[in-house]
């Protein structure tokens, strides 16, 4: 007989579990920092500081968030200074890129020196070449999902 198995004993319970623990340690951390910029925004300065020139469209893509609540976004860093936003052509289309300003570069090597540690820390059980298997494969897993979720943004 198959032993039927419940769904908190699967890699998707695993998954969602770690992701909504690392929400909640991102939040904390930010606030314990007292950071003048939300999770959610380092997040879209991050992304657009290796894309530049990406359209709002895309962004929205990447961060799996709606493009209303990616405009919000981007209308904050771009009042902060941290990102430019311009029109260029995209297929022959009128289209608002953006990049990411000089102050922008600042405040993201800023955070990033401040957050190092405390990422590094919940990594600490972990030798660097679980880190690097654990990261290969949960990047291989997001690939597949990306080839079956329907995203409609």
């Amino acid at each position: 007989m198959k032993k039927i198995l419940h769904y908190t004993d699967s890699i998707h319970y695993e998954l969602e579990q770690a992701a909504r623990l690392m929400k909640i340690l991102t939040l904390q951390l930010f606030d314990k920092l007292k950071l003048d910029i939300t999770p959610d925004e380092y997040f879209a300065l991050d992304t657009v500081s290796i894309n530049a020139g990406i359209c709002q469209r895309d962004l929205a893509k990447l961060l799996l968030k709606d493009r209303a609540n990616t405009g919000r976004i981007l209308e904050s860093l771009e009042q902060k200074g941290f990102i430019t936003r311009f029109i260029d052509t995209k297929n022959n289309r009128l289209v608002k890129k953006m990049g990411i300003t000089e102050k922008g570069y600042n405040e993201l090597d800023l955070i990033n020196i401040k957050i190092q540690g405390y990422i590094d820390g919940t990594t600490g059980k972990l030798s660097p070449k679980e880190v690097a298997k654990v990261q290969e494969v949960l990047k291989k897993f997001r690939k597949n999902l990306e080839q079956v979720v329907e995203i409609n943004i």
